[in-house]
């Protein structure tokens, strides 16, 4: 096994040039000015092909819900006014959230026999979204946005007819839709305030500098974007923000409930007779998101009277950054699903910090209605809550988890009976992915709540799982006998299939839905019997990339050099043989830290899946010639005490040392013609790889972040600052070791990027730093564009960048 890193890797200067390097925003005018330009035809064919409908399930279990999309948006639509306030992104004109893609057409499709409905009388030039089913599935409820608003319009079921309900605005700007009343024969909604005015105007002259100061405390944050900076700011913020809280019934007849504020969550009680209501109030941060700031936590009746005040949380800017650390006071404030109206939530034993010493994390608290007894404790827990599934009164599964340890635990609790013994029924190592029992099988019960599906009255339950084994991933539904703990296989997806349960239409679990796919195949739906071993298809979707069609695909393994062992898909042209030759080859990835090399060897993907295609995808180079190597694993590995990131480099060049030994040893990839790229930490990884090793012809960096020292308070899995450990973020940061990067590389980046980390300017400084030593490289920001890209002009541009890349720097590496 050969590993090659680079020569003349080297540490200096860490501190000084940590406050050096990258502290600057300034942006600079671009070199070149460009129209958006086109790739071959054969790649605007892949990405103008129609995609297939989502589908959802109604909640009796009788109905799909096909949901069609468009092809991608014009660059028009995402270069609409937009504001940028306190992490969200709103559109003014329509008081909701931008870049959201619409669906434009509804149909309903019966699952027994299949029979079509198309939902009828949708508005002209349909652009909707928040598609909800009524909890008795009598009903499917949706916005349609306009030019100046959102409407809320609701289909028929048994007719198919769709009508409008109201003709006031909806004001969606925090992201909350309307949801159903437990009947059945209304929903509640945040409309836009009666007497809204005119949008704040900005005042040119300052009335003075901004000023923002620290007294002493600890109030560290990861890097965050679009966040608030003035006063303006915070005015824009309350005008858009502020909502009128109201009940609709189908009738159309609106209830205000309570004062106009900003509505941040409302979640009516399973009965219906409450809501509970978190309401933003000031003061506001500057270096947090919203979800960050201050908050009060009610319960309301339905006449919008405050009942009961479950907290008035402050602002959350005093965090540690410790992996597992959490808010103080009470968190993740919710409804039993189960019973008529209970409060549950969990408060933090060990003042939220998960670098402290103690035996016990979480407290679970439940309080009933009418809220006047004090809190009931239900499970008191060793590791950070991560939610609850509830049953009946004897039977609901809590679950804790803790990320240093990577373990997980699921408790079965009697809820009627906190005080009975509680039984631990899962505990494992999540990293340990062939040992996933799966997640539990729910329903929606009579108040349109998700409760567990159970059997053999109530003493077994149903898991679905992904199924990860040495061979791939096996999609599986297995029923779990309580009194016994042992399990009964009821399904599992055999090839050449990647076939993955959705869930039982009947409660005994015999007969079953999934959702089943191939290589060539797209996924379509199928109801299977499984006593009588019978199969019906649902759907007839078709493939709408027949270019692709006779593409070969094969999960490859391989060994490292220290013996972990790593796996990837390898995808070769229709009809290709090795003996033809090695051909170009592109290496699309994304590492994963792990605690143990176990975990880090096991197969996480499957040879079944459907080829399918989007813009991240780097299945499109097939069709110029190229072989893929998609997913090959990159995992840096730290077991014990052992930080992962402290080899993070060795380990990154170790593995991708071993895909390239193993492409050229198949003989599908010529040595010197391989690219290597990635989008956001895969980025970050194809700049290390180019930096410290000489594996590779070019790389393709797409989105990502360069230099560490500006995002210092951790990074991804790193939870050490930067001023702990200054040697980790200088050798992780290729922005510093630009030095040695002496390929070609491209770097793409969307100029409105809010991903937290990948701000635009650590592509441009990376840029910066690469010109001035003379590397080659070229910088391409997409206007308007965000972490992810969405405008066809955006995308199309993308491929045409990235195809004169590669045919220039890999296709022809080495034969001019």
């Amino acid at each position: 096994m050969r590993v090659y890193l680079k020569a003349g890797s080297k540490l200096f200067g860490i501190s000084v040039l940590a406050s050096m390097l990258g502290l600057s925003c300034s942006t600079e005018r671009a070199e070149v000015a460009s129209t958006y330009q086109m790739p071959s035809e054969v790649l605007v064919d892949l990405i103008d092909a129609p995609t297939t409908p989502d589908v959802s399930v109604g909640p009796n279990r009788k109905w799909l819900l096909l949901l069609e999309r468009p092809s991608l948006p014009s660059i028009e639509v995402l270069a609409q006014r937009e504001l940028r306030l306190a992490g969200l992104r709103i559109n003014p004109r329509t008081s909701a959230p931008s870049r959201r893609r619409p669906v434009t057409g509804l149909k309903l499709l019966n699952i027994a026999d299949r029979s079509e409905r198309q939902i009828s009388g949708l508005p002209k030039e349909p652009s909707l979204g928040n598609v909800r089913w009524a909890p008795d599935g009598s009903a499917i409820a949706f916005t349609h946005t306009r030019p100046d608003g959102v409407e809320l319009w609701v289909a028929d079921v048994s007719t198919g007819k769709a009508r409008r309900l109201s003709k006031s605005l909806l004001n969606l700007s925090a992201n909350e839709p309307p949801q159903w009343l437990p009947d059945s024969q209304g929903l509640i909604c945040t409309f836009l305030p009666e007497r809204r005015g005119a949008e704040p105007e900005i005042d040119s002259v300052p009335i003075g500098p901004i000023i923002q100061e620290n007294m002493g405390k600890v109030a560290p944050a990861r890097t965050y974007q679009d966040l608030l900076h003035n006063s303006y700011d915070e005015a824009l913020f309350d005008y858009y923000l502020s909502a009128q809280l109201a009940t609709i019934s189908l009738r159309g007849k609106i209830t205000n409930l309570g004062e106009a504020g900003i509505i941040w969550n409302v979640d009516p009680s399973p009965d219906g007779k409450y809501l509970l209501v978190e309401l933003i109030h000031r003061p506001y941060s500057y270096l947090v998101p919203v979800y960050r700031f201050p908050k009060r936590v009610e319960v309301w009746d339905m006449k919008g009277r405050l009942v009961h005040q479950v907290a008035d949380l402050p602002l959350h800017d005093e965090v540690p950054i410790a992996f597992d650390s959490v808010p103080t006071g009470p968190r993740s404030v919710g409804w039993r699903s189960d019973v008529a109206a209970t409060l549950v939530w969990t408060e933090a034993l060990d003042g939220g910090n998960g670098a402290a010493r103690v035996q016990d994390r979480d407290q679970i608290y439940m309080l009933a209605a009418p809220f006047e007894a004090q809190p009931v404790p239900l499970i008191t827990l060793a590791m950070r809550y991560r939610g609850v599934t509830w049953g009946t009164g004897d039977l609901a599964l809590v679950n804790e988890r803790w990320r240093k340890s990577r373990q997980v635990r699921t408790w079965i609790v009697k809820p009627d009976s906190p005080q009975a013994p509680q039984v631990v029924l899962i505990e494992r190592s999540y990293e340990d992915r062939y040992s996933d029992p799966g997640s539990p099988v729910t329903i929606r019960n009579s108040m349109g709540r998700r409760v567990l599906l159970t059997a053999q009255n109530g003493q077994a339950l149903f898991f679905i799982g992904e199924g990860a084994s040495p061979e791939g991933n096996r999609p599986f539904i297995d029923r779990l006998d309580l009194l016994t703990n042992e399990t009964e296989r009821l399904f599992r997806s055999e090839a050449p299939y990647y076939e993955r349960p959705v869930l039982p239409v009947d409660d005994s679990g015999n007969l079953l839905l999934t959702r089943r796919e191939a290589v060539d195949e797209p996924p379509n739906y199928f109801l299977r019997d499984l006593g009588a071993e019978t199969m019906q298809q649902v759907t007839s979707f078709t493939h709408p990339w027949p270019q692709l069609a006779g593409i070969q695909k094969e999960l490859i393994r391989y060994r490292r050099a220290d013996g972990v062992q790593l796996s990837g898909t390898l995808i070769l042209p229709a009809g290709y043989q090795p003996a033809e030759g090695p051909l170009p080859m592109i290496m699309w990835a994304y590492p994963r830290e792990f605690k143990s090399a176990a975990a880090a060897s096991q197969v996480t993907s499957s040879p079944y899946r459907f080829n399918r295609l989007s813009y991240r995808s780097p299945l499109v180079w097939i069709t110029k010639g190229y072989a893929v190597l998609d997913g090959p694993t990159m995992p840096i590995i730290g077991e014990g005490d052992a930080r992962p990131n402290d080899t993070y480099i060795e380990q990154l060049v170790q593995s991708a040392s071993a895909a390239v030994d193993e492409v050229v040893r198949r003989g599908v990839a010529d040595r010197d013609r391989i690219a290597i790229g990635g989008h956001s930490y895969g980025a970050f990884m194809a700049a290390n790889l180019l930096a410290h090793s000489d594996l590779f012809a070019a790389g393709i960096a797409r989105s990502g972040a360069y230099n560490r020292t500006l995002t210092p308070f951790g990074f991804q899995a790193e939870e050490r600052t930067v001023w702990e450990a200054p040697e980790v973020y200088f050798r992780m940061s290729p922005f510093l070791h630009a030095e040695d990067v002496n390929e070609p590389i491209l770097l793409i980046h969307g100029e409105a990027d809010n991903n937290s980390g990948t701000f635009p300017v650590q592509s441009k400084r990376f840029y910066h730093a690469l010109k001035g030593l003379g590397a080659t490289t070229r910088l391409v920001l997409l206007p308007h564009e965000s972490h992810g890209y969405q405008a066809r002009e955006s995308i199309l541009h993308m491929l045409f960048e990235t195809e004169r890349w590669l045919d220039t720097y890999v296709m022809r590496a080495g034969l001019d």
